[in-house]
């Protein structure tokens, strides 16, 4: 695994070495930050389904000022502290082992909201619908910032909720798709 670009363009990071996680494929990767930036002008963005932390990283690398990154499984979470060492960009990064549902509730209590938030769960172990009420009802999502779903092509992300709408959707192979949802209002994006 390697960033694509910006900073730390061309650096190696380590991945979770277990079958538990899925990492984000490069050409997956390239494409999304082309639809979301390609390069940031600051912004704080949340990976709550870290893995490696390879989006979160890649987000940093491309001119996110910050990050935090919650995963559950201790493997990964030493490999995203190597992978935060390995950069020297502690100090752009909070990592939490926790509960993606627990850290949204410990998140809100500490007030802070997202340009970006990418969600890239186990495939069909996790309830998107109930995920994305949970940062939804938490408000940790500033105006017109995204939330990046990552799933299965065969499952649809059609979250009812007024101050969301679906921004953008693709479908990368018969393993992968992207739905992005934005807050705010729907206009001629």
């Amino acid at each position: 695994m390697r960033i694509i670009a910006g900073d730390f363009k061309g650096n190696r990071i380590q991945p979770v070495p277990n079958q538990l996680t899925r990492p984000t494929g490069d050409k997956v990767k390239e494409s999304l930050f082309q639809m979301i930036g390609p390069f940031f002008d600051g912004g704080i963005c949340l990976d709550l389904f870290a893995g490696s932390g390879a989006l979160a990283i890649e987000a940093i690398s491309r001119g996110m000022n910050k990050a935090i990154l919650v995963d559950k499984q201790p493997k990964a979470i030493s490999i995203i502290h190597q992978n935060v060492n390995h950069l020297h960009i502690q100090d752009r990064v909070e990592i939490y082992r926790n509960d993606a549902i627990r850290a949204l509730k410990a998140i809100q209590k500490r007030a802070i909201q997202f340009d970006t938030i990418f969600l890239d769960p186990p495939y069909h172990k996790v309830s998107y619908d109930k995920l994305l009420y949970g940062i939804t009802s938490a408000d940790i999502v500033k105006e017109n910032g995204l939330i990046i779903c990552e799933h299965d092509p065969n499952t649809r992300i059609e979250y009812k909720d007024e101050g969301y709408h679906i921004w953008k959707h693709e479908v990368y192979s018969n393993t992968t798709a992207i739905t992005i949802l934005k807050k705010g209002v729907k206009d001629d994006d």
